[in-house]
């Protein structure tokens, strides 16, 4: 098997950003179900990060650059610090939904994105998620102008 130059194959993988944000397309496969066949609660949660995390890799903001601190001047990582989930309508097998992210807010240290997941146009999710920028041993840090730019429309 030959390898495929990274970022080439499979260009829709990360989803798509447009002007109100990114989707995401998923699917509901056996596992992400609970023993009655209904989509786990935790798994919209999971979603919700793979939008969330595709987002910001498509808007330049690689988990990698944040580590190597070559965004942000030092090493740091993105930490969840606050959610509001509203379970709308329960999600089966099967199902093809898609996971919507909304460009973010922003205070000196912590961004809120608004998510919600779709099922044939109608919503049976919604999230709103807060997250703080740490350096790698905790301490909160402010998001560096150069960061808000990449996490905005421009």
């Amino acid at each position: 098997m030959t390898g495929v130059a990274r970022g080439s194959a499979w260009p829709d993988l990360s989803g798509r950003v447009g002007e109100a944000g990114h989707v995401l397309p998923v699917r509901v496969y056996f596992e992400d179900t609970d023993f009655s066949g209904s989509c786990y609660h935790a798994t919209y949660l999971r979603w919700c990060e793979r939008g969330r995390s595709d987002f910001l890799r498509l808007l330049g903001v690689h988990h990698n650059k944040l580590a190597d601190g070559s965004l942000t001047g030092e090493p740091s990582v993105f930490a969840v610090r606050r959610l509001k989930a509203e379970f709308l309508r329960g999600a089966r097998i099967d199902d093809e939904l898609e996971v919507h992210t909304a460009y973010g807010t922003f205070t000196k240290a912590t961004i809120t994105i608004a998510q919600h997941v779709v099922r044939g146009g109608e919503r049976v999710f919604e999230l709103e998620v807060q997250c703080v920028l740490l350096s790698m041993s905790g301490r909160v840090l402010r998001l560096p102008p150069a960061l808000v730019a990449l996490l905005t429309r421009g």
